[in-house]
């Protein structure tokens, strides 16, 4: 599914521990990612997707000032060859990040995303209040053919717990995998001007 993910991987862990992020180019070939686009547009076309709410447990709530996004959770007992691939993938990243960072990463919970034209989320961590389960973020883009002005970009603060100085702007082209911790660098997506699609999720550690 990796052109060669041992390469990828190392490649990742070691940003990671040097800068608390990573962008790899394509981490997917382009037939696996162009499989999970595919997946996830006929999911949203069947109406699989909901709104996207900020905050956790009874505290979640649709908030269209902040954040106008869609979801749909990856459900473990119910995904498709070609999710299970990439979470097998992921599985040898967290495997890798534990071994070199000593992170204790025990698992991973992640969703499609889909940002319609016009939508965005505003400047957040990934890290709810009070909770400290998410350690890592994973986001893999899954947008064929891409092009500057298309928008939806991640812009990505470098310099922990901050929203000033250095950031990184990332195309969201298909194949690319952004990695950072959760709760140390602040991002936004930019407002995308075309239907957007990602898998994102993070590694957490036992609540």
């Amino acid at each position: 599914m990796s052109n060669d993910s041992s390469i990828h991987h190392s490649v990742i862990v070691e940003a990671l521990g040097r800068y608390g992020w990573a962008v790899c180019e394509n981490y997917l070939l382009t037939a696996a990612g162009s499989q999970l686009a595919s997946e996830s547009q006929t999911a949203w076309e069947h109406g699989n997707f909901r709104r996207a709410g900020v905050g956790r447990g009874a505290s979640l709530k649709v908030r269209e000032e902040i954040r106008s996004d869609h979801v749909m959770w990856l459900d473990h007992g119910e995904t498709t060859t070609a999710q299970d691939a990439y979470l097998t993938l992921l599985e040898t990243l967290r495997l890798s990040i534990n071994q070199s960072l000593f992170l204790g990463l025990f698992d991973f919970e992640g969703h499609f995303a889909i940002y319609p034209d016009g939508a965005y989320y505003k400047p957040h961590l990934d890290r709810h209040h009070q909770t400290s389960d998410r350690i890592v973020t994973v986001i893999l883009y899954l947008n064929e053919s891409w092009q500057p002005g298309d928008g939806g970009e991640l812009k990505l603060w470098t310099t922990p717990d901050s929203q000033e100085g250095p950031f990184q702007i990332v195309e969201p082209r298909l194949g690319t995998l952004v990695c950072f911790m959760a709760g140390d660098h602040w991002h936004e997506v930019l407002p995308a001007c075309k239907t957007r699609k990602s898998i994102t999720g993070w590694f957490r550690v036992r609540a």
